[in-house]
């Protein structure tokens, strides 16, 4: 599965080098034009001395960006707008595919305090816009309920924070198709409140003792979507050392290899973490929520379908 670094990688990435007293810039596709590597709402953070994380479009656009910004040439005014791929010559040097165009707005981030806020805010389960005023590059952020993923205009640029739990809704709703039963564990109160999708079970319990109780046998499937260490890792600890048939992980191969050193630190031996499947889902190429999901569900069918039949009873997820 693709995913290069989620926006919460990038946020407290941001944090990080902001405290660290660096210069960092936030880069968002905000627009793209026929085929065109990564949809927009796609972030990337460059900072002072050359160092970036997170990607925009997957070539030589990061490395023609990270080259500007060290040598001051973006800083005419913020939020500064930047075409790609504009005619035929730049998207092949660039490595767009032919009529592939992308514009990004980059930011010069100036304090942490702001990411800390939006960070907390999402980590508690809450879906919050940040909003951008393209005129005045004046940041603002607002709770929502229901609302694009992106929206970019000539008068501001709002990417929406937040949706894990809407991974969450298109796992299961796949995952019900396929005649898995589907509980979803969730011990926080903020989220399990918005939790009211029919055919799934859902339970409060912190998530290791909801593999210990309800999903203790070898053909439960576990996989963890929430970002939380603190969630993630115990359920994982607990699965790893049981019997389960599936168990998977979110992330980038970043987080998921210091998610491989905290559980090897917590006594999962090295042949348990063989059994982690992470980052986890098929490499299709997947951006969006309905996409992962899908890769999610296509490499937990491939596993399925790789072994014999033993009955017809349903399997946990």
């Amino acid at each position: 599965m693709a995913i290069y670094s989620t926006d919460r990688e990038v946020l407290q990435t941001a944090i990080d080098w902001l405290e660290l007293n660096h210069q960092v810039a936030l880069v968002t596709v905000a627009k793209t034009w026929g085929s065109s590597p990564r949809p927009a709402g796609s972030m990337m953070l460059m900072r002072d001395d050359g160092i970036h994380t997170g990607s925009v479009s997957g070539g030589c656009i990061e490395e023609d960006l990270v080259k500007r910004y060290v040598n001051g040439e973006l800083t005419e005014h913020y939020p500064n707008l930047i075409d790609y791929g504009v005619d035929r010559q730049d998207a092949l040097r660039f490595g767009l595919p032919c009529g592939g165009r992308l514009e990004l707005v980059v930011e010069q981030l100036e304090s942490a305090e702001p990411l800390k806020t939006l960070l907390s805010r999402i980590t508690s389960g809450q879906l919050v816009a940040r909003r951008v005023c393209m005129n005045t590059g004046e940041v603002s952020l607002h709770n929502v309920s229901e609302v694009n993923d992106f929206r970019y205009t000539s008068d501001d640029m709002i990417k929406v924070f937040g949706r894990a739990g809407q991974l969450t809704r298109y796992v299961a709703s796949i995952a019900l198709m396929l005649d898995y039963n589907v509980t979803v564990c969730d011990p926080r109160e903020e989220y399990r409140a918005g939790w009211n999708m029919e055919g799934v079970n859902f339970t409060h319990m912190m998530p290791d003792d909801a593999v210990k109780q309800i999903l203790n046998h070898n053909r439960t499937i576990l996989i963890t979507l929430a970002h939380d260490p603190k969630l993630d890792d115990m359920a994982l600890m607990e699965a790893l050392t049981d019997d389960l048939f599936y168990v998977g992980a979110l992330g980038s191969k970043r987080s998921n290899d210091q998610r491989r050193e905290r559980l090897l630190q917590l006594g999962v031996n090295q042949e348990q973490l063989q059994k982690l499947h992470a980052p986890v889902g098929l490499a299709i190429g997947s951006h969006t929520p309905p996409e992962i999901a899908v890769s999610i569900m296509a490499e937990i069918t491939a596993a399925r379908n790789s072994i014999a039949a033993t009955g017809a009873q349903k399997t946990n997820v």
